[in-house]
């Protein structure tokens, strides 16, 4: 007699692949390489109720036969010296796993023998509980359909941890005649077959007689369910990185994922034909990608669902503004109480940008301006900048920036001249929410931040802490859309040009979430409005996730005050003076003193350090008064081109100058 095969008795590439979210739900499953639906399962998954008809049913001596049942042997053997053939088999549950896991077409004397030996085999090496999960696992049901997992799911779509009496005596009866008593076309033979086997139950007292004639008033079902399908996307990408996993675990919330794709599902249609939907939900503490909602349904062709929208590149209209303040707050050109003009205005002689709704504020602050989302001060804002610099920050953090036709940066990548994915603009976001530094997302559990092996890589900064968090407090107060509540957590939206992509995206200190709305072929949706479309999705995703939300935290560097408050160069950014004017006048400002990049040994790092240390400062060129500030914060007394810094500690500093036309130069330097 041969030996058994390997413990692993089903092949590798004879599983289906499933796919779980982080907490071990499942999210999609897939077919095996030939077609089958055979999906992992153990007797602990599986209700006891099922077992305990499963047994009275095909072998009520399961507990206590060594593999092969001795009465039910001779009875069958009996049978067959009396008529001459095989009338029944005295087949044991084990010895049916047996011919499964070894399966011979021809039913004679030999083949018998073979099973009763194998079924031994099986017992003292598998053990009783290992031989019924072989069993759940492999026994046929109807068609592609193996395993009673994939036909629980497939017949009343559900786990077989939460079958009802009748579903469990029809799925005890199938495997016998799979064929011939399949539900999905022969319903009355599958009746027949699951009463038998409740009148069986009922009789060994596994139910009562009223549970079981409860369970035959209940119908047969007439058609196989489809089988799970949330995150489509998510799961396919999975599935192709790794098709010979078993089981693979996203960090997704299964049940936030369901909820979230009903929503965007409902509001893609009605929007009306062709709108496809996406959102995105990230952990900002481990940049664990918490939903994602590629598109309202992934079979739906009329809307391109096979599309993943969370990973096309599209332009975000205004959803970037806030990054140019960022990175304006971070050089010490503008704070949140800085006034803006917001009138009509060209730029370079040619560039006149106009606010959406062709009116104009007139001086405005920073802060209004940007929860307005007006377009003047935004490009202003960028040209003090620089738009190249503003790319290449962008470019740092890790989002991946196309330019059209590769064109060197303009101004009009401040109003959505660009494009970026959906995942890149939630990682900027989320950036936000984490004093400047941009998560590495994670799609799997126990992988890597950011997907690799090992250690993770460093995380990315799109802004210092403090200009996060100047950005973050403007954007709680973003006017809400109508019929929802202000100021519970940061927003922004996007509109882009001729009506194509609606965005809105929010974060708070635990989540940040972002939402696109739109055509998958690019077309012009007339009305598609970031704050009409796409934040009354945002605002109810976010009162999804559920809890309180929770704001960033202020960083002790932060300066809270009015506009006259500021030191005089930061009250206003003065357009009636032409910036220019510096060079003109005393020469093009810049910091002499420390140079950028330096490393200052001012004995900061020794155990008791002078605490009269003091950093020089040292401009040149400029139109007095100059104001110096370090990390987002005035230097006292610093109005003259040189001046000194006390620092607090050893690290690394952020050292700016301006002078009264608003010019600016800044240096990063170490101290130690």
């Amino acid at each position: 007699m041969q030996t058994l095969p390997p413990l692993d008795l089903i092949p590798a590439g004879l599983r289906s692949t499933v796919v779980l979210d982080r907490d071990g739900r499942l999210l999609r499953p897939f077919a095996t390489a030939d077609g089958r639906w055979r999906l992992p399962v153990t007797g602990s998954q599986v209700d006891p109720r099922f077992r305990a008809m499963l047994t009275a049913y095909e072998d009520r001596r399961f507990a206590s036969h060594p593999g092969v049942d001795p009465t039910a042997t001779l009875r069958a053997a009996g049978q067959w010296l009396g008529a001459g053939r095989i009338v029944s088999g005295g087949s044991t549950l084990s010895m049916q796993v047996a011919r499964l896991v070894e399966p011979r077409a021809q039913r004679s004397l030999a083949a018998k023998l073979r099973q009763m030996v194998r079924a031994v085999q099986l017992e003292r090496r598998l053990g009783k509980d290992g031989v019924l999960d072989l069993y759940l696992a492999l026994a046929p049901y109807g068609g592609p359909v193996e395993g009673l997992r994939a036909a629980s799911l497939a017949y009343f779509g559900r786990e077989p941890a939460r079958l009802t009496f009748a579903e469990s005596a029809l799925l005890v009866a199938l495997p016998q005649a799979p064929e011939a008593r399949r539900p999905d076309r022969f319903p009355e033979a599958a009746r027949r077959a699951r009463d038998r086997v409740l009148a069986i139950a009922a009789a060994q007292g596994v139910v009562t007689a009223a549970e079981a004639e409860a369970a035959r008033a209940e119908p047969v079902p007439s058609a196989r369910k489809p089988f799970p399908m949330l995150a489509a996307h998510a799961a396919e990408a999975a599935h192709a990185a790794d098709p010979g996993a078993q089981a693979i675990r996203l960090t997704l919330d299964g049940r936030l994922q369901a909820s979230l794709e009903t929503l965007a599902a409902e509001r893609a249609a009605a929007q009306g034909p062709g709108i496809s939907a996406a959102i995105l939900v990230l952990d900002n503490r481990t940049g664990a990608v918490l939903a994602q909602v590629g598109s309202p349904g992934y079979l739906d062709a009329s809307r391109a669902g096979a599309i993943d929208m969370t990973g096309a590149i599209r332009s975000p209209g205004s959803a970037l503004k806030p990054f140019i303040y960022a990175l304006a707050f971070e050089t010490g050109l503008a704070h949140p109480e800085t006034q803006l003009d917001d009138r009509p205005v060209r730029f370079a002689g040619a560039y006149a940008p106009e606010n959406f709704d062709l009116g104009y504020q007139g001086s405005v602050t920073a802060r209004r301006a940007l929860q307005l989302s007006l377009n003047v001060p935004a490009v202003d804002l960028l040209e003090g900048v620089g738009p190249a610099r503003f790319i290449a920050r962008l470019r740092a953090a890790g989002a991946r920036i196309d330019l059209p036709r590769d064109t060197a940066p303009g101004l009009p990548v401040a109003l959505g001249g660009l494009g970026i994915t959906l995942t890149d603009l939630a990682r900027l976001f989320s950036g936000l929410a984490r004093q400047g530094l941009v998560p590495n997302l994670t799609r799997r559990v126990g992988e890597a931040s950011g997907g690799g092996a090992g250690a993770p890589p460093q995380e990315a900064r799109i802004t210092d802490a403090v200009a996060a968090w100047y950005v973050a407090d403007i954007l709680r107060g973003a006017p809400p859309p109508e019929n929802a509540l202000a100021g519970r957590f940061a927003y922004k939206t996007g509109t882009s040009y001729g009506y194509r992509d609606a965005l809105a995206v929010g974060f708070d200190r635990r989540i940040t979430l972002a939402v696109w709305v739109g055509r998958p072929d690019g077309n012009a949706v007339p009305g598609l409005v970031g704050r009409v479309v796409a934040a009354p999705i945002l605002f109810d995703a976010f009162a999804r996730f559920g809890g309180e939300p929770d704001s960033v935290p202020m960083p002790r560097d932060a300066l809270v005050t009015t506009t006259a408050g500021l030191p005089p160069p930061l009250r206003h950014i003065r357009r009636d003076i032409p910036k220019t004017l510096s060079a003109a006048l005393g020469g093009a400002l810049k910091i002499a003193y420390p140079p950028d990049g330096a490393r200052i040994d001012l004995g900061l790092s020794e155990p008791d350090p002078a605490s009269s240390a003091r950093l020089a400062l040292k401009a040149l060129g400029g139109v007095p008064p100059l104001t110096w500030m370090v990390d987002g914060l005035p230097v006292a007394g610093g109005a003259r081109r040189q001046s000194a810094w006390a620092p607090d500690g050893a690290g690394f500093a952020r050292i700016s100058v301006m002078d009264a036309t608003g010019a600016s130069d800044s240096v990063v330097v170490r101290l130690e």
